[in-house]
């Protein structure tokens, strides 16, 4: 233990974060680093307590608490705290091999699990993560060696996302030879593409890739397996292959009036935004003054976004910075208690309401938090262009369900109205994978339609193996990288009959 008195002599302190008003002005990232001493006290404030939840990684009614990964959290604290940082760069990387991923959008499973929480705050271990890994590339400590050994066996991963680049990764170092193939421009699936770049500049994506490549791993950018390439193709040239494709079938609201022109799924437009701010150099003032988008401009238009979660808070903060005149979240959910109910104590991750940067935003921008709680679309009203002008809503409330005996969210009567729109973003989650890509390879999926694998990570096809969204179901980067790890060992197990992952 660094300091046995820490977490009672220094109080949290996070890093600075850009106010509203300026970062609404680009798409450059805000939240800012302590600098060294300052995060070494915060280090010190862990307790490196006799059960350790933050690495347990254990699933607690339902949901996870702890690190997936079991980062070895009071280590690299304490030697965060003794200005270690190549030890501690060394700790965190027995067991996380991406975490300049993790420390930028991770929720942190660890804190949330820390038991210096439990009576005050967290240790802000997401922030050490960052510190640690920040200062191993400022000092040339992050490597990826070209093996000096090749068993000859050959590996195709079909993409590129969190889940693909940890498997990639770990099966190079092991010495097998990978490619990877990406339906996109770009290598990065979710982490480029689905997350936007004022939480994850996309140059850090491209700076793990470099080095990826020039250990020996290829990448191959805009090759859609399943359509430009298939399933028999692939194995007929590798000796394994994994599918890393994310649970990336967006679910649909099917309400009258769903054809009116103005309707886009999240995940397509912010990917949008995000290549086209890559294209233009990372130039945001060009990006927001550009109308060559699909929906030509967002200046002076009403935006809805339905969905509550991340993908929808992306949404309101993207959609603010390109110019909308209001933007407004419907969440069919009722809105978290403020503070843990009885019923959810402390290790289980906290049901509470969070406000994100997208709401601190619109807050900012319009006055009010854009949230409407218990609220769904029941029809898109068009004008006789077939342009979307208005949705209609109606409120919702919580009903046992007599068949099924579940709490359903039904209409309540009475309480339609409607809301203008000039845009309606679907950020509603998504329905597993998507089906060409596992037809094209012939592999069987369970009811989520997410691919179906015995208890390790082989699906019912010999010699494919899958990971991440498209083998557990939309989730975390964190878990999609301890996946990729995980699923790595097995993929070499099966080749080499043992494996020293």
């Amino acid at each position: 233990m660094g300091k046995a008195t820490g977490f009672l002599d220094y109080p949290r302190v996070d890093g600075p974060v850009v106010e509203p008003k300026a970062r609404i002005t680009n798409f450059d990232e805000f939240h800012l680093r302590l600098d060294e001493e300052e995060q070494r006290l915060q280090g010190a404030r862990c307790m490196n307590c006799g059960v350790p939840f933050c690495q347990a990684g254990v699933m607690i009614a339902g949901m996870a608490s702890g690190c997936p990964l079991h980062n070895l959290v009071p280590e690299t604290n304490e030697l965060v705290y003794k200005g270690k940082w190549e030890a501690a760069y060394n700790r965190l990387s027995k067991t996380h091999g991406l975490p300049e991923f993790t420390s930028h959008v991770c929720p942190a499973l660890c804190e949330n699990a820390c038991t210096c929480g439990l009576n005050t705050a967290p240790v802000s271990t997401k922030e050490n993560e960052k510190a640690i890994i920040e200062y191993a590339y400022a000092h040339d400590l992050v490597k990826e060696e070209e093996p000096k050994i090749r068993t000859g066996k050959t590996v195709a991963i079909i993409g590129s996302g969190p889940s693909g680049l940890s498997t990639a990764q770990m099966l190079n170092r092991r010495g097998h030879k990978v490619t990877v193939f990406e339906r996109s421009d770009r290598v990065g699936g979710l982490l480029r593409y689905g997350i936007p770049n004022m939480k994850l500049d996309k140059r850090i994506i491209d700076r793990r890739v470099k080095l990826l490549e020039a250990a020996g791993v290829e990448f191959k950018c805009s090759v859609n397996v399943g359509v430009d390439v298939t399933g028999e193709e692939l194995l007929a040239k590798y000796d394994r292959v994994v599918l890393c494709c994310g649970a990336s079938n967006p679910r649909d609201l099917n309400s009258p009036g769903r054809d009116a022109k103005g309707i886009y799924f999240a995940v397509d437009f912010l990917k949008e935004v995000s290549k086209k701010l890559m294209d233009l150099d990372y130039d945001s003032k060009a990006l927001m003054a550009a109308t060559d988008f699909s929906f030509k401009s967002l200046k002076g238009k009403k935006v809805i976004v339905v969905g509550g979660g991340d993908t929808g808070n992306d949404c309101v903060g993207t959609s603010i910075r390109l110019g909308a005149s209001s933007v407004t979240q419907l969440e069919m959910m009722p809105q978290a208690p403020t503070e843990r109910l009885e019923s959810n104590p402390w290790p289980e991750w906290p049901k509470v309401l969070k406000t994100d940067y997208g709401q601190e935003e619109a807050i900012y921008k319009f006055g009010e938090d854009p949230r409407i709680y218990q609220t769904t679309i029941t029809e898109f009203i068009k004008d006789k262009k077939d342009n979307l002008k208005a949705v209609k809503v109606v409120s919702l409330e919580s009903k046992k369900d007599e068949k099924s005996g579940r709490m359903m969210m039904v209409p309540v009567e009475g309480t339609e109205r409607e809301l203008k729109a000039d845009m309606v973003l679907i950020a509603a989650g998504f329905l597993g994978s998507e089906g060409y890509v596992r037809d094209s390879f012939k592999v069987e999926c369970n009811e989520r339609t997410n691919v179906k694998t015995d208890e390790g990570y082989a699906t019912s096809r010999d010699r494919v193996f899958t990971a991440g969204d498209m083998h557990r179901g939309q989730s975390l980067v964190v878990w999609a990288i301890a996946e990729g790890r995980a699923c790595a060992k097995a993929v070499d197990e099966s080749l080499m009959g043992y494996s020293n992952l």
